[in-house]
């Protein structure tokens, strides 16, 4: 008599499935089908993003304008932890099954744990260490660079939990399970928005922490889902086996990641380079310009969860597929999610270049003229060229799947030059539009190459 299969089969027995769907499925529903919990996950925590800027115009333009200094560190962050090294693992991780070999995704499981925890040791002294000496660089006054550093000395020690959560995640996206992140995603913007906010401002019986209570909020909530999460994989209900043999660290399960995750690395850093840099020189015309551009450049990071809703899935879906040798399958797949993908900024980008107090009005209050001119400003000329910056964003995600990085590296390498050296060129006759005209031209180049180099070389 056959004996019932244990809950660890069981959930091979469903990770296996789901690698079968992403090798056989047809591409849209199949995308469609893992994207969905992404993007309803990252649309909730977009609300994350936009309370978190409420709750700094509710402690004052100081606190914005600090706020602004210290978002493209705080992106960094997360776009290396969820985007960068994160869908190399989620690469890894897929690849390794598209293959039938569930012992190395199980290594890797914990190779990316220490990953994670390197990166973040990183991060906290760099940051801690040297944060005011950059938000100087930026241009940010006194009040503000110290708004931005009270921020900073609480997330920067705290971000292991972004490190730890996302890597988390993407070994289960790599297995082609998107729910369980998705969910994960949702309770972790549920719950932190309050804890921000009553930290913060002071709700209820607390004490109003300002600035280092925002940073707080974030810490907790990423704290509490990373635990969650790593117990779940360590129990077994991921569909891998964490056992001794996983915890023996081998040179080339580092590899593995890192030959990946480093490149796509400079990636995220370029990006934010390009941000931090327009930051310098719009910190130049004052603390206004600086919160009126910081809330329209928050809103290109605020693209980039709705892209990754995407781009998760497809770099699983194009991982197994390069790993099962179907490389016309996974091309395929890639530009179906990155046209997607630009689709739906696009309709989000489009309505705010016409009605951008849509977005500004939700921070700052109508009597705030010189921050609102410059907000409306930049949505005029830059939001229409943020499906650009969605289209290469996207074929980035794919490309880490393909484990051919270069172009999508060398397209954000060219956005930057593009924006800064247009900003130079057109600073002096234009002003702000200038700069902003050479932000929109930098997508431009950065969807636009990306797209015509995987088109000529099919990832080969």
């Amino acid at each position: 008599m056959a004996t019932a299969p244990t809950r660890m089969e069981l959930a091979a027995m469903r990770r296996a499935a789901r690698t079968r769907l992403l090798l056989e499925g047809p591409i849209g529903p199949t995308l469609a089908r893992l994207a969905a919990p992404n993007i309803l996950a990252m649309l909730v925590s977009s609300i994350l993003v936009i309370a978190e800027a409420m709750f700094a115009g509710r402690i004052g333009i100081t606190a914005l304008a600090g706020l602004a200094l210290v978002f493209p560190l705080v992106m960094l962050v997360q776009a290396m932890a969820a985007g960068a090294m994160g869908g190399a693992i989620s690469s890894a991780i897929s690849r390794a099954l598209g293959r039938g070999d569930p012992e190395r995704a199980a290594g890797l499981v914990v190779t990316a744990w220490v990953i994670g925890l390197a990166a973040a040791l990183v991060f906290a002294v760099t940051v801690v260490t040297f944060g005011p000496v950059v938000f100087g660089w930026l241009g940010g006054d006194g009040e503000a660079v110290d708004a931005a550093y009270a921020y900073a000395l609480v997330f920067f020690p705290g971000c292991v939990t972004y490190w730890l959560l996302h890597g988390t995640l993407s070994v289960m996206r790599g297995t082609g399970n998107m729910l369980t992140p998705g969910l994960t995603l949702l309770g972790v913007a549920l719950a932190s928005v309050p804890i921000s906010g009553t930290l913060s401002l002071g709700w209820g019986p607390f004490a109003a922490l300002g600035m280092p209570g925002l940073a707080a909020g974030l810490v907790t909530a990423h704290g509490l889902a990373a635990v969650g999460t790593i117990l779940y994989v360590v129990s077994g209900r991921a569909g891998l086996r964490i056992d001794r043999a996983a915890f023996r660290l081998r040179r080339e399960l580092f590899a593995d990641i890192l030959k990946v995750g480093l490149i796509a690395s400079l990636n995220a850093l370029q990006s934010v380079i390009t941000i931090i840099i327009m930051v310098g020189l719009v910190g130049r015309y004052g603390p206004e310009a600086l919160a009126g551009y910081g809330l329209g450049a928050r809103l290109e990071f605020l693209m980039i969860p709705v892209v990754f809703g995407i781009g998760a899935a497809m770099t699983a879906m194009v991982g197994s597929n390069i790993g099962a040798g179907a490389r016309t399958r996974a091309l395929r797949i890639g530009f179906t999610g990155a046209l997607a993908a630009a689709g739906a900024v696009s309709c989000i980008s489009l309505t705010l270049s016409i009605w951008p107090d849509l977005w500004l009005g939700l921070f700052v209050d109508p009597g705030e003229t010189a921050v609102l001119e410059v907000g409306r400003r930049y949505f005029h000329i830059v939001a229409p060229f943020h499906p650009f910056f969605a289209l290469g964003l996207a074929l980035y995600f794919a490309a880490q799947g393909a484990e051919r990085m270069i172009w999508p590296v060398s397209a954000s390498l060219a956005r930057m030059v593009v924006a800064f050296g247009g900003a130079l060129l057109l600073l002096g006759p234009f002003g702000l539009s200038g700069i902003f005209a050479a932000v929109a031209a930098g997508m431009l180049v950065y969807g636009s190459m990306t797209a015509a180099a995987i088109l000529i070389t099919r990832w080969r």
